[in-house]
């Protein structure tokens, strides 16, 4: 079996939140109201509804009437912008982390490059210039490399990750980022050397350190020392809701362990720890999302007829890795696809996982798989993986 693997989203996106919203908190009173500030321009922006506006405003502590402190005033308007739209994208770039196929960038359809929108990029860009001018805001680093890791520009996302670390090198949190940064924007994609060294300084320093374990497991499962991954796993396992999604997805990850170095089966890989919603093979065989795809006339011009076109289905909530994918020609536009079980890129993540998905449709100027600026591209609102009608996509956006 191969171990290409994935983080799912329940297993990290707990994690995924503490470390992006945490930092933002550790300064006390004075945060708070930029929090405020912020909310209310992410209001204004159109990014939160005054629903979510009011009920975020309420979780703040009552400290409206403090006076900010100089140094958080710099970056964190833009921060939150940022925090408001980026978990749900963030969490799925840990799925990149199997082998090195699997996070080559090359064999990924991006999870936000194009759905993020304007208010994503303009926030990315308002926080990488307000840190030209306060350089040694190392949490703004830091969340200015989460924000290009989820629109996978990973050379950009290992520099500023850099930036964090040559300021807080003994920060748990900031060791697994850049460990996690240095992966992604190598060659081979391997969390080895360097990127080793800082997930077990970070786990030496929180031996309960989730994504540092999680890592760690990836890691061992590169590397094939499968047993060693089971442990970092079940450690990790032991801090999990019994039956919850995120413990069911970190079992799944145990239990290809296991399978791939013939270790035996324990308590831990029972049924229950599974949680009793798997999925019958048979139900999960007719899993079949039928898309059609056009091109929008104004576009025309820009899709040579012998481009390929990606179309795929993603997890509306979770690992960007496609779930299927299917390649046809500009040429052959209009034209209907089936999506199912049997198209995804990594045995182990499956349109049956996950209860909505996203279709994607892309023309690829160069033939990569991953999003380059000038490819036309669409996203879908998300769907019902159990959907019977059509699902129609109209590629009509340009990636910037």
């Amino acid at each position: 079996m191969s171990p290409l693997f994935v983080l799912l989203a329940g297993a990290m996106l707990l994690a995924a939140l503490a470390f992006v919203v945490l930092p933002l908190m550790r300064r006390g009173r004075a945060p708070d109201v930029t929090k405020r500030r912020a909310l209310d321009d992410a209001l204004a922006a159109g990014v939160i509804s005054a629903e979510e506006h009011a009920a975020k405003l309420a979780a703040l502590a009552p400290s409206a009437n403090d006076a900010p402190a100089p140094r958080s005033r710099t970056a964190f308007a833009s921060l939150l912008t940022v925090v408001l739209v980026l978990p749900a994208a963030a969490i799925g770039l840990y799925a990149k982390l199997g082998n090195p196929a699997a996070m080559d960038p090359a064999a990924a359809v991006p999870a936000a490059s194009n759905e993020h929108g304007p208010n994503m990029d303009a926030a990315v860009a308002n926080l990488a210039a307000k840190l030209k001018q306060n350089p040694d805001d190392a949490e703004g680093w830091l969340l200015l490399g989460r924000a290009y890791k989820s629109m996978q520009r990973f050379d950009e996302a290992r520099d500023a990750v850099k930036q964090a670390y040559d300021r807080l090198p003994d920060n748990p949190d900031v060791q697994v980022d850049y460990a996690e940064a240095l992966a992604l924007a190598s060659a081979d994609r391997k969390l080895d050397g360097q990127s080793r060294e800082l997930l077990e300084k970070a786990v030496k320093s929180n031996p309960q350190h989730q994504r540092g374990l999680w890592l760690l497991g990836v890691s061992d499962r590169q590397a094939e020392r499968h047993a060693d991954a089971i442990a970092r796993w079940e450690t990790l396992l032991a801090q999990m809701e019994p039956g919850s999604e995120a413990a069911k997805s970190v079992q799944a990850q145990i239990d290809e362990a296991r399978s791939a170095g013939h270790l035996p089966a324990t308590a831990a890989a029972t049924p229950a720890a599974a949680g009793p919603e798997a999925k019958p093979e048979s139900a999960a065989s007719d899993i079949r999302l039928t898309v059609t795809v056009s091109l929008d006339a104004k576009l025309r011009a820009q899709a040579p007829a012998d481009a390929t076109v990606f179309v795929f289905a993603r997890a509306a909530s979770g690992p960007p890795m496609p779930l299927a994918v299917q390649r046809v020609k500009v040429s052959d536009l209009p034209t209907t696809v089936t999506l199912t079980e049997g198209m995804g890129m990594l045995p182990n993540l499956k349109l049956s996982q996950f209860p909505q998905v996203v279709i994607g449709a892309r023309v690829s100027q160069s033939g990569n798989a991953m999003a380059q600026p000038g490819d036309l591209q669409t996203l879908s609102k998300p769907v019902d993986v159990k959907r019977t009608e059509p699902v129609e996509v109209t590629i009509d956006k340009v990636v910037q």
